[in-house]
């Protein structure tokens, strides 16, 4: 049983929704608890997912995002693969207190905006991104204007400010409620932490990004250069 359904896996698209297991247990003439318990060993697997209400659907493919370069001097990170929107769930500026304040080289009672937003892609919510950047350096952003479009191409064009550099850093956690509630997936899902500090070519920090990505559609592919000092 578990083979025939790997074999249909292998011949559908990513995200192809599967029979019922009704429909699979009388076209193969074995049980529906046979054809279940199969079912549920590829979903533990990571070959299928199931959607609660909807049924259950070969695992869709991933997004994939490219680092290049050289990683002693940098890598360069091209846009993700896809067409992405963004679904603004909270907009609001406020003192930068202590923390901020030292992140950013400013004085406590100074502005900062945070936007956090569900980023999109293919239909589904594929991150959660949550972004601080100092007030001042955006006058008349509104909530419309992190909808669709570059962040970083918004700062250059409207703004005045290249983005030149950034410190990312990345590692694994899982999914709490709220965050499980908004991307789609079940809590202690796995996610992909991701936290980046953004300097302009004036060598300021203007952006503080703390992002979660969904473990089971994101993935990064970083293309390394190897030389005899490489181990």
């Amino acid at each position: 049983m578990r083979d025939h359904v790997l074999q249909l896996i292998d011949a559908a698209a990513p995200g192809t929704g599967l029979d019922s297991e009704r429909d699979m247990a009388a076209a193969l003439g074995v049980s529906r608890p046979t054809v279940r318990a199969a079912l549920q060993e590829l979903v533990d697997s990571g070959h299928l997912v199931r959607h609660q209400g909807r049924g259950t659907f070969t695992n869709p493919r991933k997004i994939d995002q490219a680092l290049t370069g050289d990683p002693a001097t940098g890598l360069a990170a091209p846009s993700a693969e896809g067409v992405w929107t963004s679904q603004v769930v909270s907009f609001k500026t406020s003192a930068a207190g202590a923390s901020r304040a030292t992140r950013f080289g400013l004085s406590a009672n100074e502005l900062i905006l945070r936007v956090i937003r569900v980023r999109v892609v293919e239909e589904e919510p594929m991150a959660i991104e949550r972004i601080d950047v100092p007030a001042a350096l955006v006058p008349g952003l509104r909530p419309a204007d992190m909808e669709s479009g570059n962040f970083y191409h918004l700062l250059r064009d409207r703004h005045g400010i290249a983005v030149s550099e950034a410190v990312q850093t990345m590692e694994p956690t899982v999914a709490n409620p709220e965050q499980a509630e908004l991307l789609d997936v079940d809590v202690y899902a796995p996610l992909l932490l991701i936290e980046r500090t953004t300097k302009d070519s004036a060598g300021r920090v203007v952006e503080f990004a703390q992002s979660v990505y969904r473990g089971d559609r994101y993935r990064i592919t970083t293309r390394l250069r190897l030389d005899d000092a490489s181990g």
